[in-house]
């Protein structure tokens, strides 16, 4: 970088601090607005460098420039002859105007509107060969109901995608660029990564397979995160305006820097097209066979008890006894894992856990004057529930009396919800073997063995040891790749995600393993549960 490009790249971080300074965190999360740091604009562009054809001009474009991180490291790896244009977009003018200010002496047009109603060019002489692009990090719930109608209408009458209702506006961002970019051009999306995996993803993933052709895709370690304000899982999706080759397949990479990942493999279109979830790869080291047993033909799994308010319905043995409230009204219930030191937890005789920390779960299913009669004590907790808004919270008003708790009977396997992978032994995810009559809130995930399972375990109690040494013993990485990640390497599972972990070792323990698979393969699997 020249002595001039330093100075002009060191002014437009004073006055990105200055410009976010004067907007609170909460704003700015609503607008989705996380500048991307220098460095990794820098890294982005020289790699968009190496993929241009170095006799070809260039003409740019940033839907969501911001303050010109990208056009700042583009001015760095491009002559200002080789540049044709050069064009940013900013819906802001808290950003915007700053920018057009910063950029005044040189090529950059800066249009203050918004891109996703923006008209593309006519031509493709006048369209852009390079499109790199941090889009606004909006979460569905923050975009109103009339702008979600809009843009879902917008690329569906366009490119007739259905864009799922629970699309991050990133997804609209990538779809109405197209029109934007010639034929041939190169296009460079800083995301999350979490498209890769989750539901509303599917569209992305399918425009990505057949109507581009995808070169790259990198995911940033997340242990090393990319914002410093956004606690998201970053990535990079490179891809041409082409249509794809038959036989294509796309580089996936993981860590370390674009040029130089930690882990990289080629992986076929059609393998991706298979495969729901992305982020396994290129970790993966082989395909998974369809037809073996996962997680979920053994288990139902299901999340702990949404209580509504933990803090009114789960009480502590003292606050019990010195409320004198009825025992009989209230369960056993486990605390937070980080109370619960050992991986296998005892019955103390009376179905309650042998913990230092002992809760119980209000579950009372009698009728509020039922309970004045029987349990004044208790229906004057009630009355300080309403009193304190809890029986006008969303679960509470939906249920019927108010203060019921959902069905989730005690379960001998759980596993935790939420983990990191920088923990000393690699493992994010607890199994824990119960043998108390305490269920569980929901930051368990709670396995309930299916009728076949179930059944093994009753004829043979000492199975019930082994299932949990299978369940302790599957490798990090298989449920990783299930589950997903945000920044700062915090793993999440839900029960879907859990339930296709493979099971194929489970199935070895049961009796006559060949018929069970077999069984499997032909869709005749007992459904029933042991609940």
């Amino acid at each position: 970088m020249t002595k001039d490009m330093r100075n002009k790249e060191a002014s437009r971080l004073v006055v990105q601090a200055e410009l976010d300074a004067a907007k609170d965190q909460a704003e700015r999360n609503r607008m989705g607005q996380f500048a991307t740091p220098s460095e990794l604009a820098a890294e982005i562009l020289r790699y968009a460098e190496s993929l241009l054809d170095e006799a070809a001009s260039v003409r740019f474009i940033d839907p969501a420039i911001g303050t010109g991180a990208f056009y700042s490291a583009l001015l760095d790896v491009v002559s200002p002859s080789r540049l044709a244009s050069a064009v940013g977009y900013e819906v802001d003018p808290h950003y915007g105007l700053a920018a057009a200010k910063l950029w005044s002496e040189t090529s950059l047009e800066v249009r203050l509107e918004d891109f996703t109603q923006a008209q593309p060019p006519s031509s493709d002489e006048e369209k852009f060969n390079l499109l790199i692009c941090n889009p606004p990090y909006v979460r569905h719930h923050h975009i109103t109901h009339s702008e979600k109608q809009r843009l879902k209408s917008h690329v569906w009458e366009t490119y007739g995608v259905d864009v799922s209702g629970l699309a991050g506006l990133y997804c609209y961002f990538l779809f109405l660029s197209h029109a934007w970019m010639a034929d041939g051009g190169l296009a460079g999306w800083l995301i999350p990564s979490e498209f890769m995996d989750v539901n509303y993803g599917a569209a992305v993933k399918r425009y990505l397979l057949e109507k581009v052709t995808v070169l790259q895709i990198h995911r940033f370690d997340p242990n090393e995160v990319q914002f410093g304000d956004a606690l998201v899982s970053s990535s990079v999706v490179w891809f041409r305006k082409e249509e794809p080759p038959g036989d294509h397949k796309i580089r996936m990479t993981y860590g370390g820097s674009l040029s130089r990942p930690r882990v990289s493999r080629m992986v076929a279109s059609e393998t991706l097209r298979r495969d729901r979830k992305w982020t396994q790869y290129p970790m993966k080291a082989r395909y998974s066979d369809a037809d073996s047993p996962v997680m979920s033909d053994f288990f139902r799994i299901n999340r702990g008890l949404v209580t509504g308010s933990n803090k009114f319905f789960i009480l502590s043995t003292e606050e019990i006894e010195r409320r004198k409230l009825p025992i009989e009204e209230f369960r056993p219930i486990l605390p937070s894992p980080r109370y619960v030191p050992d991986d296998e937890v005892m019955d103390d005789g009376t179905g309650s856990p042998v913990l230092e920390r002992r809760l119980f779960l209000l579950d009372c299913k009698l009728p509020q004057d039922e309970i004045k009669t029987r349990h004044p004590e208790l229906w004057e907790y009630l009355e300080e529930g309403k009193a304190q808004g809890v029986a006008d919270r969303y679960l509470c008003r939906h249920r019927e009396p108010w203060y019921v708790q959902e069905h989730r009977p005690a379960s001998s396997f759980l596993c935790t919800y939420l983990g990191r992978s920088d923990k000393r032994n690699g493992r994010p995810f607890r199994f824990i073997l119960n043998h108390s009559q305490a269920t569980a809130p929901n930051v368990y995930l709670m396995l309930y063995p299916r009728k076949t399972l179930n059944e093994a375990i009753r004829s043979d109690p000492e199975l019930k040891r082994q299932v949990w040494k299978f369940l302790d013993g599957i490798r990090p990485e298989e449920m990783l790749s299930e589950g997903r990640v945000y920044g700062g390497g915090l793993h999440k599972l839900e029960p879907k995600e859990l339930g296709n972990v493979p099971a194929s070792a489970l199935a070895e323990l049961l009796p006559e393993p060949t018929i069970l698979r077999r069984a499997k393969q032909l869709g005749l699997f007992e459904e029933e549960d042991s609940t």
